[in-house]
């Protein structure tokens, strides 16, 4: 039976070929009582009658070229064809009778159920149409995406043939306070008698799409697990569209469910779960005190990936240091990117690790190898400095010395082939770091075919991944210079004094690159560079520097308003605190001279030598940052010409590789390594030292766990001190002041003048916040770390490495931070 250009949302005669995929669903969905917003279909025959004036034919012409091409052919010809007056009158109609309210367009495709393929995102839809012809310009973009260089290359590589014809659905739009997806079943664990719920503020956009983390709430029949994310984005309603913008301060941390209205939208699913009998994943919306199902597709649930080396034996781990430079978890693309400028594995044990997505070092292995050769003393008071302390009760790695022995020589050996290329080629990669990197990613951009981009990763990227791997090595050499003269020097003064002869590391030029965005922006704030050299130099430095998926900062073309606007001034002014923080310098070593001539004589050289060596470590990590930006436009490149979008941050590179070369297998991998990317970002950071099998999901269930430190032997909490935080001290000096808690370097804003910071971790994307601040205090780090070096130049008191301050304090506490003694104590409010 034939039937007409539109029907109404529910009609029995919305099947597949009429009103494709999506269209049906939500048909089947209305007609079985469900909540679904009002609407109707645009039919496969108004498509079919729109191409019937020819521009069938140019589609079959434009086809004969590649994908790209093709799509721009076709694209045009689209916008060029008239709409036929009796499919517009039909359309117009349907939307006077719904109200003509602001409305969702969404495409369906008649392809998008077939057995084993997901169809999902290959097509448009567009978001708070409002007006006629905004809406029949919007059927227009979704028929037209029918033919877009990913859904054409899609078809072809799975071997879709034949007709393709599109649907339209148009819904009345949820202005949604709230909204996500749900699943019938449990797609991270298999459960079948477990609901998971994402929820998050706003349109459902920022949470299918990616963008946020949401809340999670697991239920089996009336018991509710909740998760609460840090919600950071949220998709609102905008003109002619949609936009992104931060989530208020006062709703991030806020649950977007009650129980409640998880029970009750679990009902829901169960209901709809009933219709399909099958798991089925359901995109939802809250809207004025109600619930509505946009949207229900059947799914095969995904099992995920475990990532957690720990389970490869007894050992000790830390993400000290690493912490701070990677301090999200990683996608698989970053990390074998890690492995790859890594010694990752020595005898069988494993040197670094992937616990749970996020980056630790094996101490059982590297110290084990240290006390075989006799130098585990040395190892431990260096480690001490870049890891913070170490257990004394280090598990026993399963070797004999001689074993061990000959491990260590093996890494030595590697050790010394990496320092001898780099006295060699060091100097050269920092040189030409920046243009080489600029170069790389402007060919990167020019590639206009898969094969073109594999071939550029054979000749240019490989070379600068192993180039990056010289970078790695650089930027972990000067621990030992620094622990050293701090060795010495804590035996001849006190350690505010130390302190400040060990600063001074930026050099006459503010050579430290970890100051250096700071400084920049100083300079650009004073008119002596302009904005497009700023964000050369410094664009691609941020809080997540490391990993792939994130954007670069300059990216983003608002980043340096935001940066300028944080920025002290006055007595907060960088300049100000490095002037007034080398007149400390000056008046130390003034005194150590005066008391100890002979031995400062001795240390002069070495203290130079040690600033020197930070100078080589942070530039180095600098331009091995930038290398990994280019990664990052070669991943998204192939995403482009490949069509599978951000599906490639889910593979190793190497496999990105093979997938550009024309071996679609890797990709049956994504949807494993998705869920368990998502399952462990849902997860707080864990603890920084690990002792033994460690079970992230476990131990963030726990509600008494530590996360200083987990030992699998004992998982039993220290009691805390009564109003005292223990940690590193990271720069002497003593503050009292008002603490404000920052669980992200986007709410940088918030932190007033003199405040005391207080975070999990900081970075060089933090560096811009350190003039403000009275003094620093983190979770993460070592007297090496980020915080520290950066916190020393500037003179400003901090305290590294505390581990549960950012749970323990809440701000607008009032503190005294002690930087000499490594304490942080909370005092009486005033009244």
């Amino acid at each position: 039976m034939s039937v007409g250009v539109v029907l109404p949302l529910g009609a029995e005669q919305a099947d597949l070929h009429t009103v494709g995929g999506k269209g049906e669903s939500l048909s089947t969905l209305v007609r079985a009582g469900v909540p679904v917003p009002p609407g109707f279909h645009v039919t496969t025959a108004a498509y079919r009658g729109f191409v019937a004036g020819g521009l069938d034919e140019t589609i079959r012409a434009a086809l004969r070229a590649e994908p790209e091409e093709a799509s721009a052919a076709i694209a045009e010809a689209f916008e060029r064809a008239a709409f036929p007056a009796s499919t517009a009158s039909a359309i117009l109609t349907a939307y006077a009778e719904l109200g003509s309210p602001a409305v969702a367009v969404r495409s369906s495709a008649t392809a998008e159920d077939l057995p084993g393929l997901s169809f999902a995102g290959q097509q448009d839809s567009f978001l708070n149409v409002t007006g006629e012809e905004a809406l029949l310009d919007a059927v227009r973009r979704c028929w037209a995406s029918l033919w877009t260089a990913r859904a054409i290359g899609y078809r072809a590589r799975h071997g879709v043939t034949g007709e393709h014809a599109l649907a339209v659905v148009v819904q009345e739009l949820v202005p949604a306070e709230s909204a996500g997806v749900l699943f019938t079943a449990n797609p991270l664990t298999g459960a079948g008698d477990e609901i998971l719920i994402n929820a998050a503020w706003g349109l459902g956009e920022s949470v299918v799409g990616g963008q946020v983390t949401p809340d999670s709430y697991v239920l089996r029949g009336e018991s509710v697990q909740r998760q609460v994310a840090d919600k950071t984005v949220r998709t609102v309603r905008a003109p002619g569209g949609t936009r992104d913008e931060p989530v208020p301060t006062d709703l991030r941390w806020l649950p977007v469910l009650t129980d409640d209205q998880a029970r009750e939208l679990a009902a829901l699913g169960r209901r709809i779960h009933e219709v399909y009998r099958r798991p089925t994943d359901v995109e939802w919306a809250w809207h004025d005190g109600r619930f509505a199902i946009l949207q229900a597709r059947p799914i095969t649930t995904v099992v995920p990936e475990t990532w957690n080396d720990s389970l490869r034996g007894d050992y000790l781990w830390t993400s000290a240091n690493l912490g701070e430079a990677v301090p999200s978890v990683m996608t698989p693309a970053t990390w074998s990117l890690a492995q790859a400028v890594s010694l990752t594995s020595i005898g069988g044990h494993p040197m670094a690790g992937n616990i749970g997505g996020r980056f630790y070092l094996n101490l059982s292995l590297s110290l084990g190898m240290a006390d075989a050769v006799g130098a585990g003393r040395f190892a431990r008071r260096a480690n001490e400095h870049l890891l913070g302390r170490i257990d004394d009760d280090l598990p026993r790695l399963p070797e004999s010395r001689l074993t061990l022995i000959r491990l260590a020589l093996r890494a030595g050996r590697t050790e010394l082939r990496a320092e001898r290329e780099l006295r060699t080629r060091l100097p050269e990669l920092l040189d030409r770091g920046r243009q080489r990197c600029r170069d790389l990613r402007a060919r990167i951009a020019a590639t206009g075919t898969a094969a073109d981009l594999a071939a550029l990763w054979d000749s240019e990227l490989a070379g600068l991944l192993a180039d990056a791997r010289l970078l790695s090595a650089a930027a972990r050499t000067v621990g030992v210079d620094q622990s050293r003269v701090r060795a010495r020097l804590d035996r001849l003064v006190e350690p505010a004094e130390a302190t400040a002869l060990l600063s001074g590391a930026h050099g006459a030029g503010g050579e430290l690159a970890s100051l250096g965005p700071v400084l920049g922006l100083a300079e650009l704030r004073a008119g002596r560079i302009d904005r497009d050299t700023f964000a050369d130099t410094w664009g691609h430095r941020g809080s997540d520097e490391f990993e792939v998926f994130s954007p670069r900062p300059a990216e983003d073309p608002a980043w340096i308003d935001r940066q300028l606007a944080t920025l002290g001034t006055g007595e907060q002014d960088p300049s100000t605190l490095l002037a007034r923080q080398a007149q400390t310098r000056q008046a130390a070593w003034h005194r150590l001279r005066t008391r100890h001539p002979r031995q400062a004589a001795k240390l002069a050289p070495k203290l130079d030598k040690a600033a020197k060596a930070a100078r080589r470590r942070e530039l180095a990590r600098s331009e091995f940052v930038r290398a990994f930006w280019v990664f990052r436009a070669f991943l998204l490149r192939a995403g482009e010409l490949t069509g599978h979008g951000e599906d490639l941050f889910f593979l190793p590179v190497t496999d990105t590789v093979r997938v550009l070369r024309g071996d679609p297998g890797p990709l049956t991998a994504v949807p494993a390594r998705r869920a368990a990317y998502q399952r462990y970002r849902t997860l707080p950071p864990y603890p920084t030292v690990i002792r033994g099998h460690f079970d992230p999901e476990a131990w963030a269930a726990d509600p008494d766990r530590r996360v200083d430190r987990y030992d699998a032997r004992d998982t039993t909490a220290e009691p805390a001190a009564e109003g005292i935080i223990r940690g590193f001290g990271g720069v002497a000096g003593v503050v009292e002041g008002v603490v404000r808690i920052l669980r992200d370097v986007e709410d940088g804003e918030r932190l007033q003048p003199g405040e005391i910071l207080v975070t999990t971790v900081t970075n060089v994307g933090w560096t811009p916040l350190f003039p403000r601040a009275a003094a620093v205090v983190t979770d993460v780090g070592a007297p090496l770390s980020h915080a520290a070096i950066v916190a020393r130049e500037l003179g400003i008191p901090a305290v590294v490495g505390c581990g549960d301050a950012t749970l323990r304090l809440r701000t607008g506490d009032r503190v005294r931070v002690d930087g000499g003694q490594g304490t942080v104590t909370l005092l009486p409010s005033r009244s």
